[in-house]
């Protein structure tokens, strides 16, 4: 078998369009959320999505520790907080960035974002430097927007969708 060259890999994975979210957990082991882009749908019964994290990330222990995550599917206008969230700035500062509030988990939802997943972790694997989370999907939220946030050759693009 060849060998694929780690920056060929992830050259061909910037090819590869993602929706851009926020994940945001908060419970006994702290308020904590991160920027993702490895997130998909899993099976619809029961409602089950997946996001990938790094275990190295700093929201990793607060995430696994309160077995719940909210992912925010970030509207275009929300460029910025997705940086925020992205970068190294302290949890009180990207919080501080927005209003929140919450559904059945606790985990911040935000406002006038595409769409918030509500999640219970159901399960996790490991894989290389990645957790992998099997979320149960046990509340959403749908905003009328139009514009979602995707990230795509190294770069955040705004993508027209439809509002049903």
């Amino acid at each position: 078998m060849t060998e694929i060259v780690r920056e060929h890999y992830r050259d061909a994975m910037a090819r590869l369009g993602a929706a851009v979210s926020i994940v945001t957990t908060d419970g006994p082991a702290g308020r904590a959320g991160f920027t993702a882009s490895a997130v998909c749908s899993v099976t619809d019964d029961p409602p089950t999505l997946l996001v990938c994290m790094n275990r190295s990330s700093s929201a990793y222990v607060s995430v696994t520790g309160n077995n719940v995550v909210c992912v925010n599917v970030l509207s275009a206008q929300q460029e910025p907080l997705s940086r925020l969230f992205g970068g190294k700035v302290s949890v009180t500062e990207r919080f501080a960035s927005a209003m929140w509030s919450t559904l059945e988990t606790g985990a911040p939802v935000l406002p006038d974002c595409a769409v918030a997943f509500d999640c219970q972790i159901a399960s996790v694997t490991t894989v290389g430097t990645h957790d992998v989370l099997f979320c149960r999907v046990v509340a959403l939220r749908r905003y009328g927007l139009t514009e979602n946030l995707i990230y795509l050759g190294r770069a955040y693009h705004s993508v027209r969708t439809c509002s049903n």
